[in-house]
This record gives C-alpha cells, structure tokens and sequence, in this order.
C-alpha cells in the first residue's frame, strides 16, 4: 500500500473518532489513543510513541523525538488538541520525516470544530 492510500484510510480513522468523541475539549491523548484503536479495527499496523534518536556530529544525543504515531512504518501521524493551528507542528512533523527518511506524515489537530479543517499533509520528497 502507498503512502497515499494509506493516508487516506488514516483521514478516514481521524474522522470516526472525530465523530465519535467530538470535536474540541478533550485531551490529546484521548484522541491519539482512540485513533489507534480505530486503526486497529481497520486492520493497520501501528506503532505509538515510537522513539527517533537524534543524532550531533555522530553521537547520539540522550534526547530523542518522538512520533505520535507510525502507520503501516509509512506515515507519521501527529495528534493534536489545540484551538488553532501552528505552523510549528508542520515543521516538527518535517522533522521527523527528515530524521526518519520517510515521506509523508499528517498533522490531524482534533480541536478543530471541522475536523477536515485541522488535517495537515506534510511530505519530504512524496511524488504523485
């Protein structure tokens, strides 16, 4: 599967649990930990929390980033829970694709009333 495909089933997850919690008020890790669940129910692999080390002149610093979430070891999901969107959480996600090698990640910001208002594609080197 592609990461195009397969972002579009991880939208389709977020828009369920969107539905099914709500929209704005809750925690983030509310939202993060029923958007695994309904990955799951679909049939995704999916790994939370997923430690990057970051590496300085060839030593591994003692601090890491951390993915939300990593779909099918494809795509990157960061959950959010804010009232507005940050630029910042598109640059972080940048991030983490460079440090990863991976080219696509989502930004999916719960707080949103609209959901399809908080979904944010970012890609590193992603054609077509």
């Amino acid at each position: 599967m592609s990461e195009n495909e397969l972002s579009h089933l991880i939208i389709g997850a977020a828009i369920e649990v969107h539905c099914e919690l709500g929209g704005p008020g809750k925690l983030e890790e509310l939202y993060e930990e029923a958007l695994c669940c309904e990955l799951q129910l679909r049939g995704l692999e999916i790994e939370r929390q997923v430690a990057i080390p970051v590496l300085y002149k060839g030593r591994k610093l003692s601090k890491s980033y951390r993915l939300d979430l990593l779909v099918g070891r494809l795509v990157i999901v960061e959950c959010k829970a804010t009232e507005s969107d940050n630029a910042l959480y598109q640059a972080q996600c940048l991030t983490q694709l460079r440090l990863t090698g991976l080219k696509l990640g989502l930004v999916i910001n719960f707080g949103n009333k609209f959901l399809k208002d908080g979904i944010h594609r970012v890609v590193n080197g992603l054609e077509g």
